[in-house]
C-alpha cells in the first residue's frame, strides 16, 4: 500500500504545494495522485476495512524525510475511518488497542465478520426495536397540524410512521402510565394508579414482568437508557438518595445504564439545571423553566442521547436482534433547554389555552390545583383554579415547554439517523410514546393528573419498515395496545392474554373496522372515550358524578352535557362497564 501525505506544518512540497488545506482544496486537479497515494480525505463508508503498519511512531511535527511523517497519516486516515464507520486499526511500536499483529490476521478476522453480518441480515427475521419514552408530551407537534412547533426530527419521522392522533394513556401520572403500558393491563386496584406500581406490582405479573422481559426471554438483547420505568435511571431509591442498586424492573434488562454526568443520580439528573444543581438542591428555591447558554451536553438528555448512540454501534454488531429503550427527561418540569431551541420561537406570537376555565356543569373536584407547577417556588405567577396566569407568563410557560420539546426532537434526530447511518433503519421497529398529555393553562391547570383530554391524549407514533408509510390514524387506541403489537411485529407470541389490542391491522389500513375505545383512571374517577364522546363517571361525594363531553362540538371540552343527554348517557355507561375493573370498589 502507498501513502504519503504532507505534514501541516511543513507544506506539501510533493505537490508542489505550500500546506495540506491547499492540498485538499485543489485535489481535484491532482486525482492521479490522489488515487495512487491515498490521502486520508478521501475515505468513504464504501471502502473495505484498513490496516495501518508502521515500523516507528507518529512524531508530530517531525520533517517531511523524516520516515515517522507516514505515521502521523495514520493517525489521520485512522481517525477519518472512525467518522464514515470504517474499521481502522493502526500499528506501531507501543500502539495501544493493537488487536492484530498483522495484516493477515486482520483479514480473516475482518472477512469472518463480514460474513457473520452478510448471514445475520440475510437470515434474521425478528426485526430490532428503539423505543422512544418522552415524559410529558401531549400531541403537540409540527406532524399534528401544530405547525408553530420546531420538531423537523419526529416530523420527518412521521412521514413513514402510522401517527395516532386519538391515543390515551391510561393513568396520567408517569409512574402507573408506564406500569400500565409495560403489562399491557387496566389498573385494578388502587396502587396501580400511584408512581410507584412498577416498583410495587411487577413483579407479581403472571409471566414475564414487562413485554420488555418477554422479548428478552425470546432471544433479544434489551438495554435500557434513562426512564423507561418510572425512576429516571431504572433504579429504585428515594428523590434526596443515594443511587441504588435495585432495578425497578429486576428481569427485563441485560444491559440498564445511565450518565448522569454532573448530577451524580438519575434524580438529581431528573430535576437539574444547568449549574449542576436540581431543584432538591435548591429546597425548591427554582423556576419552573430555564434557558441554559449550554450545548446539549449540557442538560441530561443530551448525554442521553449520546450514550443511546453508543450502545447503537455496539448493537448493531450483535448476531441477535435488539430491543433499545430510550427515555428522554423533557418536556417534564423544570422546562429546562439549551438557549438555541428558546430562539427558534417568538415568545409575542405563541398561543395559549383555547380554554382556561372550568367546565361549565363540572366542578373543582374534577381538576386540580397545579401543585407540581407551584412547587417551583421561584416562579413569577402561580397556578390556581380561581382564575389564569397572565397572557404573558402563560406565553412564558409555554415558550419554555416547546423549547423542551424541540431540544428532545434534536435528540431523536440523532438516533434515527444514526440507524440509517448503521444501515438498521430498514430493520428497526420505531415507536416514540408519550407517557401523558399536560395541561398548559387549559381548565386553569398546569400539569397533568386530571382524566380529561389534555391530560390523557399523547404523542404516539410506530414506524414498522414494510408496514407504515406515513399516514394519520384517527382510531381510538390505548397505551395498553402496545405490547400486543409490538409482539405482532416483532413475531414473537404473546405470553398471556392483556387488556389491549394489536394495533398492526391499522398500520396498513387506517380506515380499518376499530372499536374506537380508551379507558382513564384517576382522581377517583373512570373515564370512558369513544370517537366522539368522553364519559366520565366518578366515585366522589361532590356533584356532578357522571360528566360528558361531546368531542365533535366541543373539543376543548367547555361544558358538561350529561343533564340533558340521559339517553347517551345511559348507552355510554353499558360500554364504560368494560372498563370498571373494581379498583374504587
Amino acid at each position: 500500500m502507498k501513502e504519503w501525505t504532507p505534514n501541516s506544518s511543513y507544506g506539501g512540497h510533493a505537490f508542489g504545494k505550500e500546506n495540506f488545506d491547499q492540498f485538499l482544496a485543489e485535489r481535484e486537479s491532482i486525482l492521479p495522485w490522489i488515487t495512487e497515494y491515498s490521502p486520508y480525505a478521501l475515505a468513504s463508508s464504501d471502502d473495505p476495512p484498513v490496516y495501518l503498519w508502521y515500523s516507528t511512531p507518529p512524531a508530530l511535527g517531525q520533517n517531511q524525510k523524516d520516515p515517522t511523517h507516514t505515521a502521523n497519516f495514520g493517525l489521520k486516515l485512522q481517525e477519518r475511518c472512525k467518522q464514515v464507520g470504517i474499521s481502522c486499526e493502526l500499528k506501531f511500536p507501543d500502539a495501544p488497542n493493537v488487536k492484530h499483529e498483522n495484516p493477515t490476521d486482520y483479514l480473516i478476522t475482518s472477512l469472518k465478520g463480514a460474513a457473520r453480518s452478510s448471514l445475520t441480515k440475510d437470515s434474521q427475521k425478528n426485526p430490532n426495536v428503539l423505543f422512544i419514552a418522552i415524559d410529558d408530551l401531549r400531541p403537540e407537534l409540527g406532524c399534528y397540524g401544530k405547525q408553530y412547533i420546531k420538531s423537523p426530527n419526529i416530523d420527518k419521522l412521521a412521514e413513514s410512521s402510522a401517527l395516532f392522533t386519538n391515543h390515551f394513556v391510561q393513568v396520567p401520572t408517569c409512574g402507573a402510565s408506564r406500569f400500565s403500558m409495560l403489562t399491557g393491563m387496566l389498573p385494578k386496584v388502587k396502587g396501580h394508579l400511584r408512581n410507584n406500581a412498577i416498583e410495587k406490582y411487577v413483579t407479581q405479573q403472571a409471566g414475564p414482568e414487562t413485554f420488555i422481559h418477554h422479548l428478552k426471554n425470546q432471544g433479544y438483547y434489551t438495554v435500557g437508557i434513562g426512564k423507561i420505568s418510572h425512576s429516571a435511571d431504572g433504579l429504585v431509591y428515594g428523590y434526596t438518595d443515594e443511587a441504588s442498586e435495585k432495578k425497578e424492573l429486576p428481569s427485563s434488562w441485560n444491559e440498564l445504564v445511565f450518565n448522569a454526568g454532573k448530577w451524580q443520580t438519575g434524580w438529581n439528573a431528573f430535576f437539574g439545571y444547568a449549574n449542576g444543581e436540581n431543584r432538591q438542591s435548591m429546597d425548591r428555591q427554582v423556576k419552573p423553566y430555564e434557558m441554559g447558554d449550554v450545548d446539549d451536553g449540557g442538560y441530561p438528555d443530551g448525554l442521553t442521547s449520546a450514550l443511546a448512540l453508543q450502545k447503537l454501534n455496539e448493537l448493531a454488531r450483535k448476531d441477535e436482534p435488539f430491543f433499545l429503550g430510550v427515555g428522554f427527561f423533557k418536556p417534564h418540569l423544570p422546562f429546562n433547554a439549551p438557549k438555541k431551541y428558546w430562539d427558534m420561537y417568538d415568545e409575542d406570537n405563541l398561543p395559549i389555552a383555547p380554554f382556561a376555565g372550568i367546565p361549565r356543569n363540572s366542578s373543582t373536584a374534577s381538576l386540580q390545583g397545579s401543585g407540581e407547577f407551584n412547587g417551583y417556588q421561584l416562579g413569577e405567577e402561580k397556578g390556581s383554579l380561581d382564575g389564569p396566569v397572565s397572557d404573558a407568563y402563560a406565553r412564558k410557560i409555554r415558550h419554555a415547554y416547546f423549547a423542551s420539546i424541540s431540544y428532545i426532537d434534536a435528540q431523536v434526530g440523532k438516533l434515527t439517523n444514526e440507524l440509517e447511518k448503521l444501515g438498521l433503519a430498514e430493520n428497526t421497529i420505531i415507536v416514540i410514546w408519550g407517557d401523558h398529555g399536560w395541561h398548559l393553562g387549559d381548565h386553569l391547570v398546569w400539569g397533568k393528573h386530571t382524566i380529561f383530554e389534555r391530560s390523557l391524549n399523547s404523542t404516539f407514533l410506530i414506524k414498522a419498515p414494510g408496514k407504515t408509510k406515513g399516514s394519520s390514524v384517527n382510531k381510538v387506541v390505548s397505551s395498553i395496545d402496545i405490547y400486543p403489537t409490538l409482539m405482532e411485529l416483532c413475531e414473537v407470541k404473546m405470553p398471556h392474554q392483556t387488556s389491549g389490542k394489536s394495533l398492526v391491522p391499522l398500520l396498513s389500513n387506517p380506515l380499518q373496522s376499530w372499536e374506537d375505545i380508551s379507558f382513564g383512571y384517576f382522581k377517583d374517577g373512570i373515564s370512558l372515550r369513544t370517537e366522539r364522546y368522553r364519559l366520565t363517571k366518578y366515585f366522589r361525594d361532590q356533584e356532578p358524578a357522571i360528566e360528558l363531553y361531546d368531542h365533535q362540538t366541543d373539543p376543548n371540552e367547555t361544558k358538561n352535557i350529561a343533564v340533558e343527554n340521559q339517553g347517551i348517557v345511559d348507552q355510554l355507561l353499558q360500554i364504560w362497564k368494560k372498563g370498571n375493573t373494581g379498583l374504587y370498589d
